[in-house]
């Protein structure tokens, strides 16, 4: 019986992670992203209110990278639960027509926007803070920025450094000192 029971365990260990589902676009859509009428104040307005962090997610249909991330990264359970209680997501698409509002009032396509803020790569993650300050755009008020695919503990750790607004501390710690501690702490068994 006991062997029965470590083949079923080691069977659903083995079944791939749940990843997110393509959406009419050809972007991944997972659960945890806000369907949005992609103004960005009001969007920030309402993470506020849920008291949640403001995030927006550039990806592009055909992208392999935001695939990798859709199968591989974000459903791992530690993620995934950290994104859905502490993070309201907003997708935008690379090369979309749709409108979208930035913190400036300036209304663009997406793909204009993604042009306006420099955005090269996908999957970018920019992470905003809670207050823009008047004038500024979504690029010039972002506390961080993930441009490309990254494993699961960089992820994990940059989207930990952010709730934890790691960014705001004058200990000399910059995210590439913090993640290194984090690599660290995992490789001596010292983290949750």
């Amino acid at each position: 019986m006991t062997r029965l029971l470590a083949t079923i365990f080691a069977a659903l260990i083995a079944l791939p992670l749940a990843a997110a589902e393509l959406g009419d676009d050809g972007l991944h859509k997972a659960a945890w992203m806000r369907d949005t009428f992609k103004d960005l104040r009001e969007d920030l307005e309402e993470a506020n209110a849920e008291g949640k962090r403001l995030v927006l997610f550039f990806e592009q249909r055909g992208c392999i990278y935001c695939a990798k991330m859709h199968k591989e990264v974000f459903p791992q359970p530690e993620l995934e639960a950290l994104i859905e209680e502490n993070f309201f997501v907003v997708q935008l698409d690379l090369h979309g027509a749709a409108e979208a509002t930035d913190f400036d009032g300036e209304v663009l396509s997406q793909r204009d926007m993604a042009r306006k803020w420099g955005i090269l790569f996908t999957p970018t993650i920019m992470f905003m803070p809670e207050e823009v300050e008047e004038g500024k755009t979504a690029s010039q008020a972002a506390v961080a920025a993930m441009p490309g695919a990254f494993s699961f503990g960089t992820t994990l750790d940059l989207f930990t450094w952010v709730l934890e607004k790691r960014y705001l501390l004058d200990n000399g710690e910059d995210f590439q000192r913090y993640h290194a501690r984090r690599i660290k702490e995992r490789d001596d068994g010292k983290t949750d």
